[in-house]
């Protein structure tokens, strides 16, 4: 077995099978791993603290209810700062990979210009994670045995619940952090006035009824709820939602500072209660028909 061989022996995800009957509704969450390959910690300049700064801490096990509700769960197990599955698989940074980019690499994206790309140069925070560049042939092996089939699994996954239901929708679940973190002049340091930010990219990547409903609920909770501001939905909302085929896609971005204690990483009191709501939230949603009909008779 080589090295690298060795540093992806994980599986790329983990699929929480929904309990009994299984309906349209997909819960993935793509940030939230927590698997760090030996020789990543090594070759990174950063402590582990550090390196999990990018991480959506926990977020798998605040749906961990999902499945209740017949709604699958898929989550990541490598980190976000190893590979970020919410990216275009050919945004690739010039600025960390030593060897000339492939013709089809999408280089000059605002995030991999951040660092931020599939592959990041940087945690959250704008750290550096490297002490070296990275070849193109290890960037690669990340792509090949974690991002793909991540997202093999989910289009899989989605399709299967169109092929049995004529729509499907993708609940994609993160968290944020309380404040800005990489303040600019446009975006100076301030802590978000929201503890959940839904993302339909501005109307257009699901139904509306799903972000109404998904509102209605968690105000309904005590929750103070914007829409897209400042997260209107990362790769995967884009790449599924496509409500006119279907396909819906709703990202949730909750806010850290309700659950846990951002320097330390460590669980706080309110992950509990968290937990249960993101249950009672999804059990909501789960209740939703999105078909064609229901639309047309609501018109």
């Amino acid at each position: 077995m080589t090295q690298t061989e060795r540093d992806m022996s994980a599986p790329p995800y983990d699929l929480f099978p929904a309990f009994g009957g299984v309906g349209p509704f997909l819960c993935s969450s793509p940030h939230s791993g927590r698997y760090y390959p030996v020789t990543f910690k090594r070759a990174s300049q950063l402590d582990g603290t550090m390196l999990r700064r990018s991480e959506d801490c926990y977020v798998d096990e605040l749906f961990a209810h999902a499945p209740s509700y017949g709604v699958p769960l898929l989550k990541a197990v490598y980190p976000r700062a190893y590979v970020d599955l919410n990216r275009l698989e050919t945004e690739l940074d010039p600025l960390l990979i030593r060897d000339p980019l492939p013709s089809y690499a999408t280089s000059e994206s605002e995030r991999v210009m951040a660092g931020l790309g599939t592959i990041a140069r940087v945690v959250a925070v704008g750290v550096p994670i490297y002490s070296h560049p990275l070849s193109l042939d290890e960037v690669m092996a990340r792509i090949a045995h974690i991002y793909r089939p991540y997202h093999q699994a989910l289009n899989h996954l989605l399709t299967k619940a169109q092929t049995h239901f004529g729509w499907c929708a993708l609940i994609d679940c993160h968290s944020m952090p309380s404040h800005i973190v990489r303040p600019t002049v446009d975006m100076p340091d301030k802590n978000w006035d929201a503890d959940i930010v839904l993302g339909d990219r501005f109307g257009t990547s699901c139904d509306p009824r799903l972000t109404d409903q998904a509102e209605e609920l968690l105000t309904g909770l005590g929750y103070k709820v914007v829409r897209n501001s400042p997260y209107a939905g990362g790769h995967c909302t884009r790449h599924y939602g496509a409500p006119a085929n279907g396909r819906h896609a709703l990202q949730i971005e909750i806010n850290r500072a309700l659950y846990m204690n951002e320097q330390s990483l460590e669980k706080t009191a309110g992950f509990s209660t968290l937990r249960k709501d993101m249950g009672h939230l999804i059990k909501g949603l789960s209740q939703l028909d999105l078909s064609t009909d229901q639309q047309l008779a609501a018109e």
